[in-house]
């Protein structure tokens, strides 16, 4: 049975990294299980390229979901390559404290709470305001 690192792997292969030549995949797992799959999307400004993670989180809010345990990441590292910045935000956002899953094109190379990436995390709660409203 493929599990979600075998799901990342999978989705970095439709990356489009032309300039960095550096794929990245993802797959999110939601609340009932369902795997959302994503991969970085590069633009020739680099600004406007859109990281692995982000992609599985905006495809599956765009498809319903709202719920999330746990997101695996893969990259052709040997180290892990953790989400940046803005990933752990929208990250944080929509899934909350999930489970993170590094890996690369053989094995799992890491596991961390996304509270430990984010320690101190900018959300709703500090606006005040209900979110998704």
């Amino acid at each position: 049975m493929p599990t979600l690192l075998d799901a990342a792997r999978a989705a970095r292969e439709h990356a489009f990294a032309a300039f960095s030549h550096f794929k990245v995949g993802a797959a999110l797992e939601t609340e009932d299980g369902q795997v959302i799959g994503g991969c970085n999307v590069e633009n020739a400004t680099y600004g406007l390229t859109v990281c692995a993670e982000r992609v599985a989180v905006f495809k599956a809010i765009s498809e319903g979901h709202r719920r999330f345990r746990r997101i695996a990441i893969v990259a052709d590292t040997q180290t892990p390559t953790p989400p940046c910045g803005a990933c752990r935000q929208i990250l944080w956002e929509f899934g909350g404290d999930l489970e993170v899953i590094l890996g690369n094109l053989q094995a799992e190379t890491a596991r961390h709470r996304l509270k430990d990436l984010l320690p101190f995390p900018f959300d709703a709660r500090l606006l005040g305001e209900n979110p998704g409203g």
